[in-house]
């Protein structure tokens, strides 16, 4: 299925006497950015947690998050000092007292707030990995599913604008002998109203010429071709968003070249219209991977 880059997915587990949470948010990104945040305990894992996240997503900004907590209601354990950090903090104290007795010396506080004085307690982490890898998982399927539930309404909202640009092409065409007769009729009055003679012939070729100017049946029926292919594009259900951003612009230059080439109000309105619809896509297309 199409998916669409921008989603959400979070998933809990409890491990032992501690949780487990990987959040995960994505946006629209060219190519496939994954941002990880993690206590230092699991950073060795971060190229396999990487890797998981390359095996489900291709494109888009992805910033991965993984909480790690203990368990609610767990006591609290006891507080791990270096012994030697503080002797060597108590040493450097007396060596100022010397210098200035007057120097406040260091309160209880301040020194278990000197980095060092307290030891990290010890966490054999690597006997949760396994879990955290097993959670990612889980947590992409579930991201993966919103993108697609995303994707859908994106499908949805482009073939809508597919069938209005169709629409749009079946107007202009029906207007087409009305134009080139209307840009006719201007052309003989204009040589009337000189009051000179002019060569039937000459005239005739004139207006084939100007009616060749007018013509926008290529840029009509590249039009329907491109809408077409955008439809196929939808169903294929791969990573097409990079082809998607490419038949934008094809689409876009077609109308164009009808504005560009329209002798008619009415027409230049389509034209218009065609390029709000486009870019509407356009903006869309943007957040499909």
């Amino acid at each position: 299925m199409i998916r669409s880059m921008t989603a959400f997915a979070r998933c809990d587990r409890l491990v032992k006497s501690c949780s487990l949470t990987w959040e995960i948010r994505t946006v629209n990104h060219r190519y496939l950015e994954p941002t990880l945040r993690m206590p230092d305990g699991f950073r060795s894992q971060e190229n396999d947690f990487k890797e998981l996240v390359r095996k489900q997503l291709s494109r888009g900004k992805v910033d991965a998050t993984l909480r790690f907590d203990s368990e609610e209601g767990e006591q609290a354990s006891a507080i791990n000092v270096d012994a030697a950090m503080v002797k060597v903090l108590l040493d450097a104290q007396a060596q100022v007292a010397a210098v200035s007795p007057d120097a406040s010396g260091l309160s209880v506080s301040q020194i278990l707030s000197w980095p060092g004085v307290v030891k990290p307690e010890s966490m054999d982490y690597e006997t949760l990995f396994k879990d955290a890898a097993e959670l990612l998982d889980e947590a992409l399927a579930d991201l993966v599913a919103a993108r697609e539930r995303e994707g859908a309404r994106l499908v949805s909202f482009i073939e809508q604008r597919c069938n209005q640009i169709e629409d749009i092409v079946v107007l202009v065409a029906a207007r087409r002998e009305i134009v080139v007769d209307a840009a006719r009729e201007r052309l003989v009055l204009r040589i009337e109203g000189l009051d000179l003679e002019f060569d039937p012939t000459r005239l005739e070729q004139e207006l084939a010429v100007q009616a060749q100017r007018l013509d926008v049946t290529e840029e009509l029926d590249r039009l329907v071709i491109h809408a077409e292919e955008l439809r196929e594009l939808l169903q294929t259900g791969d990573a097409v968003g990079r082809r998607l951003d490419f038949l934008m612009q094809e689409l876009n230059r077609e109308a164009n070249t009808l504005g560009s080439k329209s002798h008619d109000a009415e027409t230049t309105k389509h034209s218009m219209d065609l390029k709000v619809l486009i870019e509407q896509m356009r903006e869309q297309i943007q957040n499909i991977e």
